[in-house]
């Protein structure tokens, strides 16, 4: 038994050492950086040929004609002729740095016990030196909303920068909004390789009849001095501030329809969708209470068996034609890992219909418009941070999304991944260039 316990000891020990990152966060930008002869995707629709971009102190300060910009103002130049400079893309409803290894129980910190957890902050979970959070940098991702599950209202999610050495300054806005797994109106049986059955969930009406005298109490408590303190009631303040946005998780078009008039009924006027499979039923009505949608992964099969088989993947460009706002999200099986796959599902869009540029905006601007932070990042825009990278050709395709340099907030950072230095190992040793 003592021999067990040992190898037990030693088995976490190995798992927590192999966990931890090799790399260093970048320093705070010192020296100015001027960027020129780039091709230069803004982020909200527009290309700039022969493009010069400057930055200094983390913020961008300058974006013009590279034949008329003074060199001598910046003590850096990049002379990126033949390459393209993007945005950093954006990563919402996220688990990156909250779960590293999912067999291993304690380094799975993605969701709490309970129903009602508003006052559940995923941004103390956050792990800044995840092996994960670093593989996806490579392919532009720089931002991610680190987001809680499990519930019916699972927590408070944030927003963080990917280079960072703990989640205090990795954070770029904190508790952005609270996150609601809202109750479908049917369930099905069996599983994906032998599906069953699909029933009216009876529990329906009592559930939303649950939720909402949960949020009724909510607002109630928020608007009067109560002489005893309530952490949970306390936490959703912001939804009914407009500080904060009620991001609902729901696929179905009743279900969203009912989960939007639950949350406007209680005073909750910032409110997006997260999933939004049957969004593309209801557009007009989304358009119309000014609420966005972020995406489910395109790359998935159609749910029901009178859709399109391209359903999924044209979803983005249905949404957009009726004009919403739409963002996409990557959740769902190996999640984390597959993070770095987000600009590929913003090209698979492409192929199906959407224009390239507004196809980079689901995972630039219109990301940022939906969370929130769209004053300070989103697009390369005088003002904004500093927060883009440079890749040899068009981001949104695997063949040629190659990076050669990034920064976070005119931080230059380390593209470098356990990954790459196994690459680079390897082709060592059998004299492979």
């Amino acid at each position: 038994m003592i021999h067990k316990k040992i190898a037990l000891l030693a088995f976490a020990f190995t798992i927590t050492f192999n966990c931890v990152a090799q790399q260093t966060p970048a320093a705070k930008q010192q020296k100015s950086i001027l960027i020129i002869n780039s091709t230069t995707h803004v982020g909200d629709g527009t290309i700039l040929s022969n493009c010069a971009v400057g930055f200094k102190n983390g913020k961008i300060d300058l974006v013009s004609n590279a034949t008329t910009v003074n060199k001598s103002n910046y003590e850096i130049v990049i002379d990126a002729k033949g390459k393209d400079l993007y945005p950093g893309f954006i990563a919402p409803n996220s688990t990156l740095g909250l779960v590293e290894i999912d067999a291993v129980k304690s380094s799975d910190d993605e969701s709490e016990i309970g129903t009602y957890n508003p006052h559940v902050r995923s941004l103390i979970a956050y792990t800044a030196d995840s092996k994960v959070v670093e593989t996806v940098r490579p392919n532009g991702i720089l931002m991610a909303q680190i987001t809680p599950r499990g519930g019916l209202i699972s927590g408070t999610s944030s927003i963080v920068q990917l280079d960072a050495w703990h989640w205090s300054d990795a954070v770029v806005k904190e508790n952005d909004g609270i996150h609601m797994d809202f109750p479908s109106s049917f369930r099905r049986s069996g599983s994906w390789f032998e599906p069953g059955t699909i029933e009216a969930n009876k529990d329906y009406s009592n559930q939303i009849k649950d939720l909402n005298s949960f949020l009724a109490n909510a607002k109630v408590y928020n608007a009067t001095t109560s002489k005893e303190r309530n952490i949970v009631l306390e936490a959703t303040k912001g939804l009914f501030t407009g500080e904060q946005t009620l991001f609902i998780h729901a696929n179905e078009e009743k279900q969203m329809i009912d989960a939007i008039e639950l949350a406007k009924s209680n005073g909750i006027n910032k409110i997006a969708i997260v999933g939004g499979y049957e969004a593309y039923k209801i557009g007009a009505y989304l358009k119309e209470n000014k609420v966005g949608v972020l995406l489910r992964r395109v790359h998935d099969m159609p749910e029901n068996d009178d859709d399109d088989i391209d359903l999924p993947y044209k979803l983005a460009y249905l949404l957009t034609e009726q004009g919403v706002v739409v963002g996409l999200e990557n959740s769902g099986s190996h999640e984390r890992m597959a993070t770095r796959n987000l600009p590929f599902l913003a090209g698979t869009c492409v192929a199906y219909g959407l224009d390239k540029e507004k196809a980079l905006q689901l995972i630039t601007s219109n990301t940022a418009k939906i969370l929130g932070i769209d004053s300070f990042c989103g697009t390369i825009t005088v003002g904004k941070d500093a927060t883009l990278f440079l890749s040899e050709g068009d981001a949104l395709d695997m063949r040629t999304n190659k990076l050669t340099e990034a920064y976070i907030q005119g931080r230059s950072i380390s593209l470098e991944t356990h990954q790459t230095r196994l690459n680079d190992r390897y082709k060592a040793k059998f004299n492979q260039k």
